[in-house]
């Protein structure tokens, strides 16, 4: 089987050209079919060799700092050398001409028989020219990973593509696993590096972190399969690209010579200034903050266990929640907006998604603040027209709507000839209770400008979700006698269908077993089917007003729901949206990569001839002769891109809301169903997902000040 290698070569050393031999520094990668090599970057010759006292602590320390699961892959190390002129040493390699093959025949018995020597004794870095820095690559090797691979590229062939010229190393020899390997398959990917705040790869789709919980063991094959070898380890190749940039920093700070000082210096110490004005300022007003919430906590503390405490936490539950959720995110959003470490930076996957994680919440509370103003400044501007539109469609509702509604169905609705004994009943004791309510309303009505400016600063102060949960609880409030009416006609309506229910199934002979949970055939006596018929013809005749009664006043129960739910929709999809990633996408839609693709810019084969390489008559073993066999023949070269395919609005944004409304509205629905028939209780709310409260903060004022103020700094570092 032939051998198959592919080199992640970075494009900014595709498109410069070595002014002399450079050393390669990135990771192997071994599968069981091929050997992926990622080169990070380049070093010169002359500054690795200035350098090379440090260098095996720099390779260590730089490791440690890359995420684990490539540690536990691969290390990063020296892969090889890159721009050698072979000619300077008598060798050559190249294709197509009878001198170029006995060059390559020359290059390859010189090889072969070094491997014989400096190879073995090296670790497998000493062949050809590489046997002048055996001291060196030694050292390196074993501080890195203490293999036998090493890798000899050239500058062979131009190659142009959209307007740019990129030069294609060509593999001279690679030796794989302690054997020189001079003809193989090789796949030249030419990858952009990724950076911060720039671009990054991922295999993984938009989906695909949703896992699907299975509920029965796995098979001990399926465990098996996965501790194998994988054909083609794209995983850990993505994270070495992925962590190159940080690789290469690393090493450039620890080897590279000492930039000049920054031009720039007093526009930086400036800048710097500003930042750290903006930090204490930020520090003060939160902590300001952190004061006041506390205050109030300690205060609340007190009452907790008052009937009044208790009692308006019912009514204002939503409210409650709200005030919980936000007062959270003011007091956590400093712990969320410190930095994780090193590691999770190395990875610029990981650097992004944890970025994300800690932008996310400051950035909803902002963006849920900036919306309470803008909402809280119009309507307290405009507070005396928004009462007043307020009390004219409450009255318009209370005093037209419904009072000519109840005396509608006291008379003959839609034709339906009623119970009038029974529609007067209840028909009298909605007019009631609608006339008690709206003279009460009345009564309070100088409170509305108070609540709608309420509503309007603490929209200002806490953001649109707090108004809007109060909204909710204000407006169940203010319905309350509808909901008490609904309450009543459905314990009529539900009460008399099941006494129907019940009386049918005694003249079916049939009673409900409660312990077997199921219908049993029972001897009822002739009393009891006296009885029985004697109550089954007036419920009968009875159910149409009941149930035109309990229509009317259902439709309005559920139509108050329904406005509730729709505020309490509005609610989630603030706190869900992920404001900080659709401003990102926007700005640089790169940064959300989604699978990825290779553009295939050139394929070529060279023809070598194995009677020239692996004659007889040049090597002293039948193991040599295998080994070239092996690797004589047609050697191909494809060229590609790497390219990633990047997510949509849409694939950004569903996810977050699926997570809020996943399980909530087919749940609901059959509740309402059955609530709706049966006369039970019909849910208010929908029940989607809020975000999950945190335990009280209780620390010092001044710890909690340079919290804060620390947190705004590493920002700026970072």
């Amino acid at each position: 089987m032939r051998r198959k290698c592919r080199i992640w070569w970075p494009k900014e050393l595709a498109l410069s050209e070595p002014l002399s031999s450079n050393f390669l520094f990135g990771w192997f990668v071994s599968s069981s079919v091929s050997l992926d090599i990622v080169v990070a970057f380049a070093c010169s010759e002359g500054s690795l060799l200035h350098n090379q006292s440090g260098l095996e602590g720099t390779l260590h320390d730089a490791n440690g700092n890359m995420p684990k699961f490539l540690q536990d892959k691969s290390k990063l190390s020296i892969l090889g050398q890159h721009g050698v002129d072979l000619n300077s040493n008598g060798l050559s390699l190249s294709s197509g001409t009878k001198e170029d093959q006995r060059n390559s025949s020359i290059c390859g018995n010189a090889c072969v028989q070094h491997n014989r020597g400096t190879f073995r004794e090296n670790h497998g870095h000493g062949t050809c020219r590489c046997h002048k820095y055996d001291g060196l690559l030694g050292q390196c090797t074993q501080a890195s990973i203490g293999s036998s691979n090493w890798i000899l590229l050239l500058n062979d062939f131009p190659e142009q593509c959209g307007g740019e010229i990129y030069r294609i190393p060509k593999l001279h020899h690679l030796h794989w696993n302690g054997q020189i390997v001079f003809q193989c398959d090789v796949h030249v990917v030419i990858y952009d590096t990724p950076l911060y705040g720039g671009h990054h790869f991922s295999l993984h789709l938009w989906n695909s972190s949703e896992q699907v919980r299975a509920d029965f063991k796995k098979p001990k094959w399926v465990d098996e399969l996965h501790q194998k070898q994988p054909l083609v380890d794209l995983d850990t190749v993505i994270l070495a690209i992925n962590s190159a940039a940080s690789a290469k920093i690393f090493f450039e700070r620890h080897v590279a010579p000492r930039r000049p000082v920054v031009q720039f210096f007093m526009v930086c110490r400036f800048l710097t200034f500003i930042w750290q004005l903006f930090a204490m300022s930020m520090a003060s007003l939160s902590t300001l903050f952190y004061f006041i919430l506390q205050l109030l906590h300690i205060l609340l503390s007190f009452g907790s266990q008052s009937w009044i405490y208790i009692k308006s936490a019912r009514i204002f539950r939503s409210t409650w929640i709200s005030i919980r959720i936000r007062c959270c995110q003011i007091l956590y959003w400093p712990i969320f907006l410190q930095d994780n470490g090193l590691r999770s930076l190395s990875c610029v996957e990981y650097a992004e998604k944890a970025a994300l994680r800690r932008h996310s919440m400051w950035s909803s509370l902002a963006l849920d603040v900036l919306l309470g103003n803008l909402i809280g400044w119009a309507l307290l501007y405009n507070a005396e027209s928004a009462c007043w539109w307020v009390m004219n469609f409450t009255g318009e509702i209370t005093y037209k709507s419904m009072r000519s509604s109840c005396a509608w169905l006291m008379g003959a609705p839609a034709g339906f000839k009623l119970n009038t004994e029974l529609a007067g009943v209840l028909g009298m004791v909605s007019l009631n209770a609608i006339q008690i309510w709206s003279a009460l309303s009345v009564f309070l009505g100088f409170l509305s400008i108070y609540i709608i400016k309420g509503l309007a600063i603490s929209g200002i102060l806490f953001g649109m979700t707090i108004p809007a949960a109060l909204i909710i609880d204000l407006f169940l409030l203010a319905t309350l006698h509808i909901s008490t009416l609904h309450w009543l006609v459905s314990l009529v309506y539900s009460t008399q269908t099941q006494a129907l229910a019940d009386l049918w199934r005694l003249f079916s002979g049939r009673k409900w077993n409660p312990l077997r949970q199921r219908l049993d055939s029972y001897d009822y006596t002739v009393k009891q089917h006296v009885v029985g018929s004697l109550l089954f013809t007036p419920l009968l005749l009875l159910l149409p007003t009941t149930s035109i009664f309990y229509t009317f006043f259902s439709i309005v129960n559920t139509t108050i729901s329904l406005i509730c739910i729709l505020i309490e929709v509005a609610i989630s999809v603030i706190h869900a949206t992920p404001y900080i990633k659709i401003f990102l996408w926007l700005a640089r839609r790169r940064r959300f990569p989604s699978g990825i693709w290779f553009e295939i810019v050139s394929c070529q084969s060279n023809l070598i001839d194995d009677t020239a390489i692996c004659s007889p008559d040049k090597f002293g073993s039948s193991s040599d002769n295998l080994h070239c066999n092996q690797n004589g023949g047609k050697s191909g070269i494809l060229v590609s891109f790497l390219h990633s395919n990047f997510l949509s609005i849409g694939e950004l944004v569903v996810p977050h809301y699926r997570k809020v409304f996943s399980g909530v509205f087919g749940s609901f629905f059959a509740k309402f169903t059955h609530g709706v028939l049966t006369g039970k209780r019909v849910p208010s709310t929908l029940g989607t997902a809020l975000p999950s409260p945190l335990p009280w903060m209780s620390i010092h004022y001044k710890e909690y000040w340079c919290l804060c103020y620390d947190s705004i700094l590493a920002c700026c570092r970072s």
